[in-house]
């Protein structure tokens, strides 16, 4: 497995390992730390039960020096009035400081006498015998007895094994669940509730900036989604308005083929007028479905290699013909070394449709040129009219469909398609479309990539924009 192969930094894999690896450290250390203090409660003496039988000692080396036997018989009656189990005391070789010998019972069991500070053992039948040296001179003596009930420790072994063993380990692992429903189920719990209110059509609704924000995969799907929605809700609104415009485009030429219908007009006129509406009824409804074609269809159109200069050669000589415009009109300042990369239909389309609104926008005597410069990687067009240029406020609603600022009749000066479908045309191949007065008129500049580039993806809006340029959304 190579390292180009791991996932990246700000990947989701990481952060669940160090989730999990914190877990397994955690608990590892909890195993080690709550082992011994359970350790220490349910296998060791308690402070008290040292510190009784410590004094318990002090008082038989006290009662053997002051009245030798007499003195320790004395004390063991006293001591068996507090306690219920067996007490000794016996000196270095073993043999009892009383005046009562020790039977074959209690002499068995000084061979497993047990210390204060050792464990106790859980499989030992009946309570352990415990050797407690005397205080001043451990040599003189010690003191014998079998652990009292009450200082036995682990009485609540049970219990602490099933907080051990159960509980902190459950508790441990509910956060754990807790870190992973709010690493996982979570964002999903908002992608689902997006989804649903995409199926409810409400396409307004957008993640929270806690979702798109996340630098891991989640993030990224989070962003997915909301572009998706943006696309969604875009393209509805667009085709809803197409079809509002439509209908409303459409009305001027019904009525007039109704009225045309039941005047007293002669066959031929009729026919005429008939012929005139249908063909415009037919180039708008062409022009409204392509436009909603180029804005729907975001597949890379595939591209070739296209000169500027053949390309308006040829869209001139039609522009020409159209208008009745003469070619000395119509100038071109790029020269033959101006190639692009693009898809030659979509960019001639686009084209013409900016050189016809440059004619139409002209007026008579005017001239329409095409220039150009290279920049970078890309080549930067501009074509110019001298129809007086529009206001600062409409250079970006020029693009938006049927907007005719001339006020023109439908049909007539055209139905305020062109520059959409020349914008959708062009961003299609990557480039992009805008408009700025020059102060005699208008100038549409396209910036599309240069054909001696080769470029893997296509390139980002933001790099085909110029410096200061603010792009179109």
């Amino acid at each position: 497995m190579k390292w180009s192969d791991l996932p990246g930094r700000h990947s989701l894999f990481w952060k669940l390992a160090c989730l999990l690896v914190a877990f397994c450290l955690l608990m590892i250390w909890l195993s080690w730390s709550w082992g011994r203090y359970m350790e220490q409660k349910n296998l060791f003496l308690s402070d008290e039960a040292r510190g009784t039988l410590t004094r318990y000692a002090a008082e038989a080396e006290q009662a053997w020096e002051e009245g030798k036997s007499a003195g320790v018989d004395a004390w063991l009656q006293r001591v068996g009035q507090r306690e219920t189990t067996w007490v000794g005391v016996i000196g270095g070789d073993l043999q009892s400081l009383s005046s009562y010998p020790l039977v074959d019972r209690e002499i068995q069991r000084l061979t497993f006498l047990r210390g204060l500070d050792w464990p106790t053992s859980r499989h030992t039948q009946g309570l352990p015998w415990l050797r407690v040296p005397f205080p001043k001179e451990p040599g003189a003596g010690s003191l014998v007895i079998e652990l009292p009930q009450r200082f036995l420790p682990g009485q609540y072994r049970v219990f602490w094994r099933v907080i051990t063993n159960g509980v902190i380990p459950g508790l441990f692992t509910l956060l754990l669940c807790v870190g992973l429903y709010r690493l996982l189920v979570v964002p999903l719990n908002s992608l689902r509730e997006q989804a649903n209110a995409w199926r409810a059509d409400q396409l307004n609704v957008r993640l929270s900036r806690h979702t798109t924000n996340r630098s891991d995969e989640l993030g990224e799907l989070g962003r997915a989604f909301d572009h998706m929605a943006e696309r969604l809700q875009s393209t509805v609104a667009l085709q809803q308005q197409l079809l509002r415009d439509l209908s409303h485009e459409l009305r001027t030429p019904l009525s007039r083929l109704r009225v045309a219908s039941e005047s007293e007009q002669g066959l031929v006129q009729l026919r005429e007028r008939i012929g005139r509406e249908v063909d415009g009824m037919q180039r708008l409804v062409e022009d409204t479905l392509q436009l909603a074609w180029l804005d729907t269809e975001r597949t890379r159109l595939p591209d070739e290699s296209i000169q500027i200069q053949a390309l308006w050669d040829m869209l001139t000589e039609n522009a020409c013909y159209e208008s009745g415009w003469p070619a000395s009109q119509l100038h071109c300042a790029v020269d033959s070394s101006c190639w692009v990369r693009g898809h030659l239909n979509t960019l001639a389309q686009a084209l013409e449709n900016i050189v016809r609104n440059a004619i139409r926008h002209s007026p008579n005597g005017g001239v329409v040129s095409l220039g150009g410069q290279r920049d970078g990687d890309f080549w930067h067009l501009w074509l110019e009219d001298q129809g007086g240029g529009v206001a600062e406020d409409d250079l970006e609603r020029i693009f938006s469909p049927f907007i005719r600022l001339d006020g023109s009749r439908p049909g007539d000066g055209g139905f305020g398609l062109g520059l959409s479908i020349a914008r959708n045309a062009v961003q299609r191949q990557g480039g992009v479309l805008w408009a700025e007065n020059t102060g005699d008129g208008l100038r549409l500049n396209m910036r599309l990539l240069a054909d001696d580039v080769l470029s893997v993806s296509p390139p980002s809006r933001a790099s085909l924009a110029p410096t200061g340029c603010v792009l179109p959304t």
